[in-house]
């Protein structure tokens, strides 16, 4: 059974993935730093028949990482899907805001996929980023979220070329806004219900994981 460890799993786009891949057979390991989101997603998932395990992990903590992924004998995918997104001018942003976002969604990114690379190898597996259309294009009120969904993009195309010449792969994964929680401490999207719900972009991401380079579900 090839399991499937995804970060930012207790709600929104995250969870709609542990289904899906529960729903295929994968081993689901659910992270987040929220434990009892963890839990309900588990048991949703064991409840249709699937295999899933709960396991409290900070992407901004090193420390955490690794106790995480000690705890994860073998790993087949690995989904960066955590993020963090605060929206406004420029100048209404605070060095902290902007440093909780880049330590996020970047050093996370990065921080989680260093250490599970030894496990991904052995099983020639694969890393899906997860990065939305703010990693294409600037947005107007998004400059400092932008920034690092660019630079999650850059991330992903370096170890693209850096694993050319090895069994493992990274893709960037390109999608629009959905109606999910990220946005409930949010007024820049003034109606998420009008959005797409997570659980059809699931569906198409993993149907379309099979190692390329990107999968763009919205332009």
């Amino acid at each position: 059974m090839s399991t499937v460890f995804i970060t930012g799993a207790g709600s929104g786009l995250g969870r709609a993935l542990a289904h899906q891949y529960g729903a295929a057979g994968y081993r689901v390991i659910v992270t987040g730093r929220t434990e009892k989101k963890l839990l309900v997603v588990q048991s949703e998932i064991e409840e249709k028949g699937g295999q899933a395990e709960a396991i409290v992990c900070d992407v901004t903590e090193p420390a955490s990482i690794s106790e995480a992924l000690r705890q994860v004998d073998d790993l087949d995918v690995l989904i960066n899907n955590a993020g963090l997104g605060i929206f406004g001018e420029l100048h209404t942003y605070t060095k902290q805001q902007m440093d909780d976002m880049w330590t996020t969604n970047v050093r996370g990114t990065m921080l989680v996929t260093q250490a599970a690379y030894p496990k991904l190898k052995e099983a020639n597996g694969r890393v899906l980023n997860i990065i939305s259309t703010a990693g294409l294009r600037g947005k107007k009120n998004e400059s400092v979220y932008c920034a690092s969904k660019f630079a999650v993009k850059g991330f992903t195309e370096s170890l693209q070329k850096e694993w050319e010449e090895e069994p493992l792969t990274a893709t960037s994964v390109f999608m629009g806004g959905m109606n999910t929680p990220f946005w409930e401490e949010s007024t820049h999207v003034s109606n998420p219900d009008q959005l797409k719900g997570p659980e059809g972009v699931a569906e198409q991401i993993y149907n379309e994981d099979d190692g390329r380079k990107e999968i763009i579900i919205d332009q």
